[in-house]
């Protein structure tokens, strides 16, 4: 897979902050307050990519399907489909080949880039657009098409196969796989029970003095802030920030560099995405690498990856039907074993070291649409200094 994370790790705080500056106002620009998330790859070091589709080998040894429903047990593809991808091709290529060799008269005509640069794509192409489906990295770009009328509802029987919580409540859209925010923590420093539970803790914890990083250009970064904004206030925000700063928080280009530096123990902790840590352990099973979790705020955010059906779509039936398919189980254990992400259908589990979903606990109340508004919080990491 191209590895488009391993960019060169910053070194000084503040050396850093003038040469990523621009790369916060880039991703601003490219968000379009569409809630944007790049869509990144890292291959695990020493790691193999995964071949198979369907239980069979993982970087954490073998491993079975034991929930979801299978591909067999769905309404057959049949015929063309055109879909948009903000999804990248070196992470979902794979299995969007595999469902036209499953079947032998369904073809997909993928067309993948940015989620922003698509949403933007299909509302200027109106109802001309070739779209049948939007597969996107992020509910914010979903959230976009449905605010401008552009989705079909999907039918119940679709939305019952995800907790409510990751599909939309009008049955426009549904979550197909998830990544939740963490706190990747050296184990030769720190034991589970050190890490604070509440992410406003955290500038107040001495042992992170001078030894804790995050990746502020970075856009889960960046939505995990304008949640707390949402949940706890800009004033709130502002100071968590502040105080961040002064306790001597160390900067990254990304949050796999962050996770890297606190395996490697340059660093004792760090914020990160959860797949980060799953993908250093799967070639490094020795690092000395915990992941933690904050409880009901804005550091234990769980957003999706998901799909809709577009209101171009020239055969509804196909589009509805190949939005389940990403919610087969074999679909679902393609996403663990391949992205690390977290599988959002029940009884399918997620990889490594990682707690099952239902133990989970994000903020209650919080629609994932909401983190949309980026705009905001780089305004407020601007005001602050952090960017």
């Amino acid at each position: 897979m191209q590895d488009h994370d391993r960019e060169p790790r910053g070194h000084g705080r503040r050396r850093f902050i003038a040469a990523t500056a621009a790369l916060g106002l880039g991703s601003l620009a490219g968000c379009t307050g569409l809630g944007g998330e790049e869509e990144t790859t890292t291959e695990a070091e020493g790691g193999e990519p995964v071949q198979q589709i369907g239980s069979g080998r993982s970087p954490f040894g073998d491993r079975e399907i034991t929930g979801g429903v299978s591909i067999s047990e769905m309404p057959e593809l049949s015929g063309e489909l055109t879909l948009y991808s903000g999804r990248g091709e070196a992470l979902v290529g794979e299995l969007i080949s595999f469902f036209e060799e499953y079947y032998d008269d369904f073809t997909i005509r993928p067309r993948y880039n940015s989620a922003t640069e698509l949403v933007n794509q299909i509302l200027t192409e109106g109802e001309n657009s070739p779209a049948d489906v939007f597969f996107s990295v992020n509910a914010g770009s979903l959230g976009a098409l449905k605010d401008e009328g552009r989705t079909q509802s999907l039918p119940t029987d679709v939305l019952d196969l995800v907790r409510d919580e990751f599909h939309d409540p009008d049955g426009q859209w549904t979550g197909t796989s998830g990544r939740a925010r963490t706190v990747p923590f050296n184990t030769d420093q720190f034991a589970d029970s050190d890490i604070p539970d509440d992410i406003m803790a955290f500038p107040e914890t001495e042992a992170f003095r001078d030894n804790i990083g995050w990746a502020p250009t970075y856009s889960s970064f960046q939505a995990f802030i304008t949640a707390m904004r949402v949940l706890e206030g800009e004033e709130a925000t502002k100071e968590w920030l502040q105080g961040m700063q002064d306790l001597g928080v160390t900067e990254f280009n990304d949050e796999f560099l962050v996770s890297q530096a606190v395996a490697d123990g340059e660093i004792g902790a760090g914020f990160a995405n959860h797949y980060y840590i799953q993908r250093i352990l799967a070639g490094r099973s020795e690092a000395p690498l915990g992941t933690a979790f904050t409880a009901g705020d804005a550091g234990s955010i769980f957003n999706v990856a998901g799909a809709l059906v577009l209101d171009t779509a020239d055969d509804s039936d196909l589009a509805t039907n190949f939005v389940r398919h990403l919610l087969s189980a074999e679909a679902q254990d393609y996403f663990a074993r391949t992205t690390f992400e977290y599988p959002l259908v029940s009884g399918v589990d997620p990889i490594g070291e990682l707690p099952p979903i239902d133990e989970l606990n994000p903020p209650e109340g919080l629609d994932l649409t909401q983190l949309a508004d980026l705009e905001g919080t780089v305004r407020l990491l601007r005001e602050v200094g952090v960017l």
